[in-house]
């Protein structure tokens, strides 16, 4: 299964595809691995990707000769090369030869290629540990260990042509640093490890770059591995993008975007359906990758399959430690709702008051559709932050002024003191609700993760309320439901994590408050009240 914006089945642009091919198989060799030190040859899928995200504007056109793609991603299975690729790309954007922008135009009406002048390739990995051990190390490999080592000066953080001229640099997300380079390709190596707000705001702020080089026609590249739904990554970002512009939500003629997987049909409880799934994902790549040890892998009971499933099979699939089906969650969203002033409403409230997010989530009674009032979280690169608590009282002040509010179900750790106020205001409409109750906590849990899988709960669409739903991982308990299954409540990843999931407890709270309005008749009380 493919997916590929725009779609494979377009007519082919011009390209300096064959140029740039030609380049890596004639003056490159392989990096770490098997093959290390060899001449490339490239895959017919390598090839074929090479020759889409170097696109040029046919001759008569006003942009005549600059790249057709300013942002191309690349998301395939685990095993697939995809770091090498990027290097390979890296090496001939780099090379004071790369025949890598459109010079001219022969008498077919072919692209003639040429270099990049002063290139800068910033290669970004999502760990300083891992910075030197991703693209950045594998073009470190091709080059110093390759024919055109005499080319460059290179050294472990950053590979110069011998001139001065142009150099790559092995970047661990550093984008203060970074705000004002000269970039001409930005090289991001498994962006669904890119998670961190640092990292997304490395990204940001990398990709606000590209326009400062016109003349260069710089560029962004992006590969990855399918993204765990919910993780709130980089490279998840990208992929719902790409969906919004496959289905005409995003006009987008720059972004060329391509995703293997295996598809839905496969049995996966079976090695017969997890063979034939890995071999739809690794398409051309099946003929030299180990299949039967993928599927002994998958096999071994150690193995945690929704791992196995996302990198092998490249399916998006939730990371098994997480509560709730984030991809179930988005398809719930109903941007176009609005929710009328007066409407009965619950309200769901979890905050802290400097690390964590404090979050103030409503649920129309009637509908059970939901959205955020407020969600504050610390912003990325400042230490020292505190809660703006007014502007959480004149949210919450907001809605009862608004909304005929039946209840607040608050979560009251840290909050004790405005909690005190709020009562003294609007009296038994605020109800303390302490999370750390397990039992409570798990029914509720319970409730709300059945109200999304059976969708009668809609929401908004907002993207944090999502990545918040998407941190909260699951913690089981000794409490059995009524089938005698174990229930479990949610926490953070760990207790450090800055993965934040405020915004879900205080949905769930708030769809709690939803459902004991319902049980305690407060529609039908309402409705004889309006009509009275």
């Amino acid at each position: 299964m493919i997916f590929c914006v725009p779609a494979v089945e377009e007519e082919p642009w011009p390209t300096l595809g064959p140029q740039v091919c030609g380049f890596i198989e004639e003056y490159l060799a392989y990096g770490p691995g098997d093959l290390r030190g060899l001449p490339v040859k490239l895959s017919d899928e390598q090839r074929f990707l090479i020759y889409r995200m170097y696109e040029v504007f046919p001759e008569g056109h006003p942009k005549a000769g600059r790249r057709r793609f300013k942002r191309a991603a690349i998301s395939l299975r685990k095993g697939m090369a995809k770091t090498e690729l990027a290097a390979f790309i890296a090496a001939v954007e780099l090379h004071p030869d790369g025949p890598v922008r459109c010079t001219g135009w022969d008498e077919e009406g072919n692209p003639i290629g040429g270099p990049v002048k002063d290139p800068y390739i910033p290669m970004v990995a999502y760990t300083e540990e891992q910075s030197e051990e991703l693209a950045y190390g594998t073009l470190y490999t091709i080059l110093s260990e390759g024919p055109l080592a005499n080319d460059f000066d290179i050294g472990l953080e950053r590979i110069m042509r011998i001139r001065g001229d142009g150099k790559a640099v092995a970047l661990a997300t550093a984008p203060d640093a970074r705000d004002g380079a000269r970039t001409t390709l930005n090289v991001f190596d498994e962006t669904h490890r890119f998670t961190l707000p640092r990292l997304r705001e490395a990204h940001r702020t990398m990709m606000a770059n590209i326009p400062k080089r016109r003349i260069a026609d710089a560029w962004s590249l992006e590969v990855t591995t399918a993204p765990a739904p919910g993780e709130g990554s980089v490279a998840e970002a990208t992929m719902e993008y790409a969906r919004a512009v496959a289905a005409g939500k995003i006009k987008d003629a720059s972004l060329f975007f391509f995703h293997r997987q295996a598809s839905e049909e496969h049995n996966l409880d079976t090695p017969e359906g997890m063979r034939a799934a890995v071999i739809e994902a690794s398409g051309p790549a099946e003929s030299w990758s180990d299949i039967d040890g993928i599927v002994e892998l998958g096999l071994d009971p150690t193995m945690d399959r929704a791992y196995w499933t996302r990198v092998w099979t490249n399916q998006l699939v939730r990371a098994s430690g997480r509560a709730f089906d984030v991809e179930v969650w988005r398809r719930l969203a109903r941007p176009d709702v609005t929710v009328a002033a007066g409407a009965l409403i619950t309200l769901g409230f979890d905050g802290s008051r400097y690390d964590d997010a404090t979050a103030l989530v409503a649920t129309e009674v009637e509908t059970g559709f939901q959205w955020p009032l407020g969600i504050w979280e610390r912003p990325a690169n400042v230490k020292e932050w505190a809660v703006p608590e007014h502007e959480v009282d004149a949210a919450l002040t907001s809605a009862f002024a608004v909304y005929d509010v039946w209840r607040l179900y608050a979560d009251p750790w840290y909050w004790e003191g405005w909690l005190a106020q709020w009562s003294a205001r609007w009296g038994d409409r605020v109800m303390q609700w302490p999370t750390n109750r397990l039992r409570q906590m798990a029914h509720a849990v319970q409730s709300f993760n059945t109200a999304i899988l059976a969708g009668e709960l809609t929401h908004n669409g907002d993207e944090t309320l999502a990545r918040h739903i998407g941190n909260a991982c699951r913690k089981t308990v000794s409490a059995l439901d009524d089938k005698g299954q174990p229930m479990f409540v949610i926490q953070k990843e760990r207790h450090d994590s800055p993965h934040k999931m405020d915004g879900a407890m205080a949905a769930i709270l708030s769809w709690e408050a939803r459902t004991d309005a319902i049980a305690a008749g407060a529609t039908a009380r309402r409705n004889i009240q309006f009509y009275a």
